[in-house]
């Protein structure tokens, strides 16, 4: 099979188009045929050594496609079945194998390519809204790098729970992407110079409630001096690098805030949980509560130039490889 192989970590350039041999299924495996693979920022880290990985290794963590073999002991999927996945190692190839536990059944009626841009990112945004802090009608809340793969579906969900999104973006085609995802107010970064004075000025001087960062050091301390009183910094990514040790009396000082530093996988920890949470972003799907955008597509030899496209910050929605 075709996939990409890393036998160093490094920048980009270690994705490398390889030929290797097909994976076989053992047992509680399926082996699938893929019809698409997200790329995400874990994998970035991954490849760049941040998150330590065995080498070599085949990147990507999730896909949609169709079961090609059955493992050992697997029942409840065959052979023909749509499925999709976020937490298996491989995905950067023609085919993968996946535990079956990990696995979620894509509904008729939902591509491919949307079942992926739908998986790992809506899932994500549906646990914060849901449950790390619950959105309530009338809540201000901030949600950064609104156009990208979780931003725009992060604004769609809380906004369909009735908040005000203020989004900040980077460019005039990202603010539109922001407002047709329900976005109240939109601040560029590239437009001020004290992005939380403007958020504050945007909610009367009050803060929001939440602040969704999934960008890290770059917006870490506007995030923190946009909130209210006991509001809450959620930080879910680090796209912009790691955010330093912070102080606690810094909470203290703000008003009594809340950070948190949450993760999906804790939200999916049982095959229950993540088949609840992924039929529950699937229907937000199919009634039309969430519209998911594939903003870029490259062949899975140009995997590379996805990295460097996420990285640079030069995508919208969600990002795919195709075999």
């Amino acid at each position: 099979m075709r996939a990409i192989q890393i036998t160093g970590a490094g920048g980009p350039d270690v994705l490398i188009p390889t030929e290797l041999d097909d994976p076989v299924a053992g047992p509680g495996e399926i082996l699938v045929e893929v019809a698409a693979a997200g790329v995400n920022f874990i994998d970035t880290y991954q490849r760049a050594g941040i998150y330590p990985m065995t080498l070599p290794y085949v990147p990507g963590m999730e896909g949609a496609g169709r079961v090609r073999a059955l493992g050992e002991g697997v029942d409840g999927v065959a052979v023909g079945d749509r499925v999709a996945w976020c937490e298996q190692l491989g995905s950067y190839a023609e085919l993968v194998v996946v535990e079956a536990a990990k696995a979620v059944p894509v509904p008729d009626g939902v591509a491919d390519e949307v079942a992926v841009g739908a998986l790992l990112q809506g899932m994500t945004a549906h646990f914060l809204v849901h449950d790390t802090y619950p959105v309530q009608p009338g809540d201000d809340v901030l949600v950064h790098a609104a156009a990208g793969g979780v931003g725009l579906l992060l604004t769609q969900l809380a906004s369909a729970k009735g908040a005000r999104v203020i989004a900040t973006v980077s460019t005039a085609e990202k603010e539109e992407l922001a407002r047709g995802a329900g976005a109240a107010e939109v601040i560029r970064y590239t437009g001020t110079d004290d992005l939380a004075r403007d958020v504050r000025a945007l909610t009367g001087g009050t803060g929001v409630a939440v602040a969704y960062d999934g960008v890290g050091a770059a917006t870490f301390d506007a995030s923190l001096d946009s909130l209210r009183l006991r509001g809450m910094l959620v930080l879910f990514g680090a796209a912009s690098g790691p955010v330093p040790p912070v102080d606690p009396q810094r909470l203290n000082r703000g008003g009594s805030l809340f950070l948190t530093r949450p993760t999906l996988f804790h939200h999916v920890a049982t095959p229950e949980a993540l088949r609840a949470r992924a039929a529950a972003v699937y229907a937000a799907v199919a009634d039309g509560t969430l519209d998911v955008r594939i903003g870029h597509r490259h062949p899975l030899a140009d995997a590379r130039a996805a990295h460097e496209d996420l990285q640079a910050r030069r995508t919208t929605g969600k990002v795919l490889l195709v075999p």
